[in-house]
């Protein structure tokens, strides 16, 4: 078989196809629950085993090893969203990374800023807990139209906007929202935490400021190892809100008492990294990456539609208006009479994994899950 044979034949294999082999889950579970906690795929549980075993047999003798990983997540994490390594910091969660900006800068009586009512509490508490300082919040619904937006950003310091909502799927017009931001001189800060890794993101693109993101939903990651990312030119600007060892650029000199920070985001790492999970997902980073975001999103999407077609021939609402430009790997609905907590049970006794998440059954699958499997959970659900 040729090259161009060979091409073709691998473009014509479906992608959950090409890379069932990497998700063991599939052989026990149909996982609809990426919005909750992804399973692993082989190449970050090896990661994951590697460390795990040198630790055991040689303690921190390979060190470096450690340093190096932290490194290259770095450089994984700003390929995914086209930033620079000196752009991200790597935290325990999307909360942290949120908090970091939320309480890091030097807000001012009068200040004002624009969030969403609809938001995970991550990306909503700390504007509450700033409203209650004093700081104005001018809080808008994730449905409100462009110019309703860009009126709000007028004159606010700060806007903080999840890139997929945690229980519709809505995904918001980033870009567009990011030509406002930038228009009106707004900080602009993105919770990616439900679409990064599964659809294509660009920090430049999209004039976005400040991201946060954990690492165990959609970039198939581990637990308690997150991305946050600060433009270089905002760094100056965001104080480090917890303060360690770690934080100081000349840290590993133990004698020394130099409080220069990091002149990158490293100034946001506060003492010892999450070196196991460093490890699982600059894996999974550098898999996905090799996947390509730009094939992973439309499989996700069409994976979503059909959730969506199919509940709603069984008699199910679906939650919000879903369309080709604002879906995205997470759908939710509901049905009078049908319970979604015991529905959810019902589902994960056929072997089928989604949540119930406020009176709604969610759903939320990643690329390896196939259309086979998407009727399965249209089958089962009563």
């Amino acid at each position: 078989m040729g090259c161009e044979a060979v091409k073709n034949h691998v473009a014509e294999v479906p992608l959950w196809s090409r890379y069932a082999h990497q998700f063991p889950v599939r052989e026990n579970l149909v996982y609809l629950n990426h919005a909750a906690v992804a399973p692993l795929p082989r190449v970050c549980a090896d990661a994951l085993k590697h460390l795990a075993d040198d630790a055991l047999q040689f303690g921190s003798l390979h060190y470096r090893e450690w340093l190096d990983v932290y490194a290259g997540l770095r450089v994984a994490a700003a390929r995914l969203i086209n930033a620079t390594p000196g752009e991200i910091a790597l935290v325990k969660n999307t909360s942290e990374g949120i908090a970091t900006v939320a309480i890091g800068l030097d807000w001012k009586p009068g200040d004002r800023m624009v969030g969403f009512t609809e938001e995970f509490p991550a990306n909503l508490y700390p504007w509450k807990r700033l409203e209650a300082k004093g700081v104005e919040v001018t809080w808008l619904s994730i449905t409100d139209p462009l110019d309703r937006i860009e009126e709000a950003a007028r004159g606010a310091r700060l806007l903080a906007i999840s890139f997929v909502n945690f229980l519709s799927g809505y995904r918001a017009p980033i870009q567009e929202i990011g030509e406002i931001c930038r228009r009106n001189r707004c900080i602009y800060l993105v919770d990616a935490i439900q679409g990064m890794g599964a659809f294509p993101l660009d920090v430049q693109a999209c004039h976005i400021d400040a991201l946060a993101a954990d690492g165990h939903k959609w970039m198939l990651g581990p637990e308690g190892c997150a991305i946050l990312y600060i433009n270089q030119a905002l760094q100056d600007r965001i104080e480090p809100v917890e303060f360690g060892w770690t934080n100081v650029a000349n840290y590993a000199d133990y004698a020394s008492r130099d409080m220069t920070l990091w002149g990158d985001a490293r100034r946001y790492e506060c003492g010892t990294l999450n070196t196991i999970g460093c490890f699982g997902l600059k894996a999974s980073i550098e898999f996905l990456l090799e996947v390509g975001p730009g094939q992973i999103g439309p499989v996700v999407q069409d994976l979503g539609d059909r959730i969506a077609v199919g509940v709603e021939a069984k008699g199910y609402d679906v939650l919000g208006n879903r369309t080709p430009q604002n879906g995205a790997g997470i759908v939710s609905f509901r049905k009078p009479g049908v319970n979604p907590t015991e529905a959810v049970a019902k589902l994960r006794g056929a072997g089928i994994i989604a949540a119930p998440r406020a009176g709604w059954i969610r759903t939320s699958p990643h690329f390896y899950v196939s259309p086979d499997e998407i009727g399965r959970l249209i089958d089962a659900l009563p």
